[in-house]
């Protein structure tokens, strides 16, 4: 299975197919949305073992928005349960994802620390209070190979990990071979994702204007278009042999 290549305007459709899946359950994609956000924070708090289980759920949690995403595309109804169909269907595999994604988290910042941003990496992770701003800047300034290595990896730990829930929910392919195509599928359309890119920086900064309201709207849209996205790249029709499959042991109480 190859991702499809796609024209860079496509970038532009993606947005557009977000603001569309967002507007049809406008209200309820801000509670689902919140109900992540303040869950999420309120794990990160729980001492030592807080940070690591939120980024091994994570993969879970975006498979629930993608659940919804897909309810509502099929003309079905957003459901507040749908944040629960990651632990439905594939759970371990997703979690196993979110465990690759972390230890490669650990990883990195382990290549940043032996090049020389031991400080940058202590900021990063919060292990170490920023004392103002100049501080801030002689960290990265004291850090120069360091920050280039961790913009590197970090880019492409996140260019594997943008598509791979979805590959691993909706197709049933293994995580690493899941990541390797969502790899295949940014590289394939990196004229795509750059117009993306561009288009979200600048309705972020209008979102941010009037007292950041617009991230009411834009935060979904995140996601929204993210699942966009990968129907473009990951056709729905291509999905669908998987979807047939695991219907046949799916609980018909659930939106899953």
């Amino acid at each position: 299975m190859e991702p499809k290549r796609l024209a860079a305007t496509q970038g532009l459709q993606w947005i557009k197919k977000g603001f569309v899946l967002f507007m049809k359950a406008p209200l309820l994609w801000i509670v689902l949305l919140a109900i992540c956000f303040v869950t999420a924070a309120a794990v990160s708090a729980i001492p030592v073992i807080g940070e690591p289980l939120v980024s091994l759920l994570m993969p879970v949690v975006v498979i629930g928005l993608m659940a919804g995403c897909r309810s509502l595309e099929l003309g079905d109804e957003l459901e507040l349960m749908h944040l629960f169909c990651g632990f439905v269907r594939h759970t371990a595999n997703l979690i196993t994802l979110g465990g690759i994604a972390l230890v490669s988290q650990y990883l990195i910042f382990g290549a940043m620390m032996m090049s020389g941003g031991t400080g940058l990496v202590d900021m990063l992770r919060g292990s170490q209070a920023p004392e103002g701003q100049e501080v801030v800047q002689q960290a990265v300034a004291n850090a120069g190979a360091s920050v280039m290595i961790g913009l590197v990896l970090f880019s492409v730990l996140l260019m594997a990990m943008q598509f791979a829930p979805m590959l691993v929910y909706f197709r049933g392919i293994p995580p690493l071979h899941a990541m390797k195509l969502s790899l295949r599928a940014f590289t394939h359309n990196m004229g795509a994702m750059l117009i993306y890119g561009m288009a979200f920086t600048l309705l972020a900064l209008l979102a941010s204007m009037p007292m950041m309201l617009g991230w009411l709207i834009l935060m979904p849209m995140v996601f929204t278009s993210l699942y966009a996205s990968f129907c473009d790249i990951f056709p729905p029709e291509l999905i669908a042999v998987t979807e047939a499959t695991d219907a046949d042991g799916r609980d018909d109480q659930t939106p899953c």
